[in-house]
Formats: structure tokens, sequence, C-alpha cells
């Protein structure tokens, strides 16, 4: 594909068109002066040395020149095509275990957010491989289907935690075949599964599971997180910790027995994590020991700038035009290169200085593009600030400051960038992956809503975005779930608020007859208030228990499915 960057500059060719009339008007008014000192014919043979050819062929080469300049000046660009490169790496599914023994505090700050920041230094260290996080506990479902964009995999990596999943416990089974069915159908591709756990499962069939996984030959790598030793579960933001039903501190444990026999199943090897950096040292050599294949990726390739070689052309036609002399002369052409420029050179130089100094944010832009690939982010965003210095109107330097942005973790101005991008894009395919990156910050950010806009948006201008397609659908289905969650907690409000209604309109109706009765027995005063206090108690105690009834049946239709154990 083609294209211009600077388009407005090609108005700069209708100069040309009024400066090739003006030159044959000039050649005209010249002949008619000619004629009037005699025959045309004879008049030229008074013109000894001057050349009839020389100063036309001279004009066009300045003209062609110029012309050069011009296209230069609006940056000539090729590429954008979807291509298919073949690139060595793995597939790797990354099933973490975000039930609450995973914040027990026997590895530092805790095995949750030790096993997440394994997981971002993996992620680091990947160039050509694809990723897939699972999260589990009691379920398991995919957080990021499989990709190669390390950036959204960082962020979604951010945002695990407990709360994600309703259903405690701890399912590696279904982690295991969850992630069998997350890889790819290509051929000829190394698939491993990492387990994060501290191998409590409380569901069983996980050695089966991954017996069944090293069939399809896809290998179970198990991280055992945790002390074998155990230690207690805190309660986030409470000081306590988790007890059991007869009142016991929990003290969860690793099994690390479990784990070796689950790796042992998937064909894999079990690692023990612990405070020290051993354990990311044997991840990274075991993820270096696999086989890397041949993966096929589809990737869009960046407009490259052509302007070189039209800035040649112009320079090569100038040239000849200042060689090329006028007259017929014995002279040499050494002499004629010191005379004096003319008019349509001088403007020729002058439209390749322009173009020269157009080209200098591209110079910022790719040196930060080549910092970028070697994950120098800070000096990646200088570079491409004072691109975006030189020319504030390229939504490029703007869409690549907020990959940079993002990168470091600084969503909020990154998702500025992005937007400014936006508003300044005209390709619909670079447009489409701006939307996408601001759809994966607004995810991340759990604003489910605006990432539904902003995938929305990134499908209409690139609808082939497969990885997009899925974020939509997953965003949308945890915006209906917050709707839905929103929706049982107002019903339950709403039948809290009837159940004591009805039971504030028991007790007047009790005070009602109470009263009724006592004014009916009042001429037996001692007789008949012992009599009323034995029905008074009565009914309370009905009452009570009718009460009690009713308040265990609505707990019993609100429960939900859970494991017996919540740890």
């Amino acid at each position: 594909m083609f294209r211009f960057e600077s388009p407005q500059y090609l108005y700069l060719l209708l100069v040309l068109a009024a400066l090739t009339a003006i030159h044959y008007y000039i050649i005209y008014r010249k002949k008619q002066q000619v004629k009037r000192f005699g025959d045309p014919e004879l008049t030229r043979q008074l013109f000894l040395g001057v050349s009839r050819w020389r100063p036309e062929v001279k004009f066009w080469l300045a003209m062609v020149a110029l012309m050069s300049f011009i296209v230069a000046l609006a940056r000539p660009q090729f590429g954008t095509r979807l291509d298919t490169r073949e690139r060595s790496g793995i597939e790797a599914v990354i099933a973490l275990d975000v039930s609450n023994s995973m914040l027990a505090e026997d590895v530092k700050p805790n095995r949750l957010e030790k096993a997440k920041m394994m997981v971002s230094n993996m992620v680091d260290g990947m160039r050509d491989d694809k990723i897939s996080l699972i999260v589990f506990a009691g379920e398991a479902f995919v957080q990021l289907p499989i990709t190669s964009d390390y950036v959204s995999a960082k962020i979604f990596l951010e945002t695990i935690s407990p709360d994600m999943i309703g259903v405690q416990g701890t399912d590696i089974a279904e982690a295991i075949n969850l992630g069998v069915r997350s890889f790819t159908q290509q051929e000829d591709v190394s698939r491993a599964i990492f387990v994060i756990t501290d191998g409590e499962d409380n569901e069983g069939g996980a050695v089966e599971a991954a017996k069944k996984a090293a069939a399809q030959g896809i290998r179970v790598y198990v991280l055992g997180i945790g002390n074998p030793g155990g230690a207690p579960i805190p309660i986030p933001g409470s000081g306590q910790y988790i007890i059991d039903d007869e009142g016991n501190t929990v003290v969860s444990k690793l099994s690390e027995e479990m784990c070796r026999e689950i790796a042992t199943a998937g064909q894999g090897s079990y690692i023990y994590v612990d405070n020290s950096s051993s354990a990311q040292k044997k991840l990274s050599e075991q993820v270096d020991r696999l086989a890397k294949a041949k993966m096929e990726s589809q990737i869009y390739s960046e407009y490259d700038e052509q302007f070189q070689g039209f800035v040649l052309i112009g320079l090569l036609f100038l040239l000849i035009d200042v060689l090329l002399i006028e007259r017929e002369s014995k002279s040499t052409w050494l002499s004629n290169l010191f005379r004096r420029q003319r008019p349509l050179t001088a403007v020729s130089l002058l439209f390749f200085c322009l173009a020269a100094m157009a080209q200098t944010d591209r110079d910022y832009i790719r040196r930060g593009n080549r910092l970028m690939r070697d994950s120098v982010y800070d000096k990646a965003q200088v570079e491409y600030q004072k691109a975006i210095e030189k020319d504030n109107t390229n939504p490029i330097s703007h869409f690549n400051l907020g990959n940079a942005l993002l990168y470091q973790n600084k969503a909020e101005d990154a998702m500025k960038e992005y937007e400014t991008a936006a508003r300044l894009e005209k390709d619909k395919v670079r447009l489409g992956q701006i939307y996408h990156n601001m759809g994966v910050i607004c995810q991340s950010a759990k604003k489910f809503d605006l990432a539904v806009n902003c995938y929305r948006n990134s499908l209409r201008n690139d609808p082939t975005n497969n990885e997009t397609r899925y974020n939509y659908a997953l965003s949308l289905f945890q915006l209906k779930k917050n709707q839905n969650d929103q929706d049982q907690q107002d019903q339950q409000k709403d039948e809290q608020g009837k159940d004591e209604k009805e039971e504030k309109e028991q007790q007047q109706q009790q005070q009602q007859d109470k009263k009724e009765e006592q004014q009916e027995q009042q001429p037996q005063p001692e007789q008949m208030s012992r009599e009323n206090a034995e029905q008074m108690l009565n009914a309370a105690m009905q009452d009570e228990k009718a009460t009690q009834e009713k308040v265990q049946k609505a707990q019993q239709q609100r429960q939900r499915k859970q494991l017996q154990k919540q740890w």
C-alpha cells in the first residue's frame, strides 16, 4: 500500500505548473522581439554560440529536480500489509491459583504476589513466544487468551486477585483441562502448562488431567509455592486470620508430594518456590529447554519512508543542470561549475533543505522504536516526546508514546496519548490497534462499559483482529455479570426489607391484640393477667419460630454453590 504522510505539500506542484507557463510565455515574448529585427532564420545566425535546445533541457532538469524534492517533502511511504512471518517460540499457558490460601505470607510479600512477580519476569524474557493466563480456585476461567501481546499480559496479570472467583477451593484438574483447550491448532509447536499453586487440591483428578495433557504432547510444569510447614491465611484489611467451622485458625501447607505427582504425570518438572531467586532461574531454564519450533504470526508491517529515492533523483538532476551550460562553448565543465547559480537551482536547493528538515521527527521515532525493542522504555519515551515536539500532528508518535507509557504502568498518561492518536489517525488498521489498547486499559481498571465501547470501535476499523473480538466478548460478559450481581443485591435488599416490614407488622398486630385482650379482661385483673401472659408467651414463641423458618428458607434460596473449604 502506498500513501503520503504529508500530502498537503503536493499542492506545491501547482507552483511547477505556474513556472512552466511563465517559462513558455517568456520564450514566446523573445520570439516576438526577434521578429522585429527581421527574418528569424537570418537573425538566428547572428547569435553565435547560442544553443537552441540546452536552455530547454536545463529548464526541465530543474523542474524534475524541484518536483522530486516536493514529492520527498510529502513523505511517500509504502507498507501496511498483512504479512505472515515465521518465528521461533513456544506456546505457554500460565495457570495461576487465586484461592484464599495464596494470601498466606510464608513467602514474601505473599504467595500470590510472589507468583505474579515470577510470571511478570517470565513475560519480560519472552520475544517470539505466545502466552495465555488462566486463573483458578474452585472454578477456572481464561483471563487472557493465547497471544503474543505482552503488554496486555502484564496488565491483566496485575488485576488478578482472589476476589475474581466466588467459588473457593483448589481445582487443579479443571485448570489443566482448560489450559489444554486454550492452545492454538498450529502443528509442530512446543506447548507447556505452568501451574502455580500451593498444591491443596480439594477436588482431585489433577494427576489424570496431567496424564491426558502429556498424551497430547503438552508438558505440565508445577511451581509449588509456600512452606510445607504451613502458614495462617490472613483476611485482607482486618488483621485477622481465616478460621474453620470449629473456630480454629486455618493453616495452609504446601503439598509438595501432590505437586511432584502432577508434574511427573505431565512429563514436566516440579519447581519449589521460596523467598530466594532460585525458582526464577529454574523456570527460565525449563522454558529455554523447550524445543523452539517455528511459529507463524500475522503482523502488519509499518509504513516505511521512501523519500530517500526522490531526494537522490532530485540531486542527480540538479547536478546535471549545474554542469550543463546554456551556450555552445569550449569551456570545461569544471569552469562552469563555479558560475553563478540560476534561480531555479536555488529554489530546488531550498526545497531540498526543507525536505531534509521534515524528516527529523521520523529519526526520533526510529530511535524510540529501537529502544522499545531493547526494553528501555523510559528512554524510548523521551525520544517519542521529542518527535511530538517536532510534529505534534503525527499519530504514530502519540501511539508509540502511549505504548512506552503503558509498559511503565502509567495507564492514565498512556490513555491520553491514545486518545490524541485516535483523533489524528486516518489508517483503519492502526486506529483499530489504538482502540484495542484503550480497551485493555479500561478492562484492567474494571471499567467494562468503556472497554466494550473501545473494543467495539476497534472491531469497526479492524474486524479481523481475533484478540479484540475475544476481549470484547469477555468485557461484555463481565459487564452483564456486574449488572446481574447488582440486581441480585438490590433484590436481596428488597426481600430483606419486605421481611422486616412483615415482622414489624406482626409485632404491631401482636401489640394491638394484647391491648384488646387487656381491655376485655380488666374485670379480673389477677387471674386474667396470668393467663394473658401465658398466651402472649406462646404466641411470641410461635411467631419467632415462623420468622426463623422464613429467614432460613430465604437464605437457602439465595445460597450459592460453594465447596466445603473456603481457602
